[in-house]
């Protein structure tokens, strides 16, 4: 017994030089990560200060990248060769089990992941995909979180983002709206269209460039249709899209009201009933 402890350690002694470079070697590789992680995660805080979750998840996987060589290069060092292989083989072929277990959940953070370097929408902006509108509350890896007009929560996986057409109403603040009011065959069209563009241009809300703009866009039996365009900026105009188009909406109707023209609602065909008077002989 006592021959066999003497031989393990001086075997241990042998190995010394392995051991401590084996472990110089794995503590390189993991300060190497952490300096690794802290520059990218310098770098993502200059591109973006609100993916922070993302940069998290970022420097993670990095430090664990160079966590995972550090120990196969360790095992190398002490001639843990097969070691090292299996190692690495139990690992691959764990991803792929793991991969075909959990393929949604893998394809919605992968789609995360590439969505926090180079996505077409951020925090506070007005998108709508798969159908779905509202305004984005919250951008995790695995899903998106919008808000309905409505007052809904919904949670959206990033992968059905990431696959699907996005439309992004306010990623550069511009909105425009609209509205349509129709007007008597006998009064002036190209008047009345002066008349609505001066009074939309008139509102504090409205912006000058591009212009407002309104058309002719229909001949209804009893009415002509006017349709009035305009713009607003999302970002320095307090109220919103919604509100603002009811003020030019009320401004427009006022201004055709002061200047005499007839409202498609006060327009007709119907034939004017008047009161008929009938005597009866006796």
């Amino acid at each position: 017994m006592q021959n066999q402890i003497e031989q393990q350690v001086e075997r241990v002694i042998n190995a010394t030089p392995e051991i401590l470079a084996a472990l110089a070697a794995f503590i390189i590789l993991v300060i190497l990560g952490r300096i690794a992680g802290s520059g990218v995660t310098r770098l993502l805080n200059r591109t973006s200060h609100k993916g922070i979750k993302q940069a998290r998840l970022v420097v993670r996987l990095i430090r664990w990248g160079f966590n995972i060589i550090g120990l196969v290069i360790a095992l190398n060092i002490l001639g843990l060769t097969q070691v090292a292989t299996s190692f690495l083989a139990a690992g691959g072929m764990m991803a792929v089990v793991l991969g075909f277990a959990f393929r949604e959940i893998g394809e919605n953070l992968l789609a995360g992941f590439f969505l926090s370097f180079s996505r077409s929408f951020d925090v506070g902006d007005l998108i709508e995909s798969n159908g779905i509108r509202g305004v984005v509350k919250r951008i995790e890896i695995r899903d998106v979180h919008i808000r309905t007009p409505d007052g809904c929560d919904i949670f959206i996986p990033s992968a059905t983002i990431y696959k699907n057409s996005l439309h992004n109403f306010t990623r550069d603040g511009l909105r425009r709206a609209e509205f349509s009011i129709g007007i008597d065959f006998g009064d002036d069209p190209q008047a009345a269209r002066e008349l609505l563009t001066t009074t939309a241009n008139q509102n504090k809300h409205v912006l000058a460039d591009p212009p407002a703009n309104v058309q002719i866009t229909g001949f209804n039996p009893s009415y002509i249709e006017l349709t009035a365009y305009f713009w607003i900026d999302a970002f320095s105009s307090k109220s919103g899209i919604g509100e603002v188009k009811s003020q030019v909406m009320k401004e427009c109707r006022q201004s055709l009201a002061d200047n005499g023209y007839t409202f498609s609602s006060n327009v007709t065909t119907a034939v004017d009933m008047l009161p008929v008077k009938v005597t009866l002989d006796k």
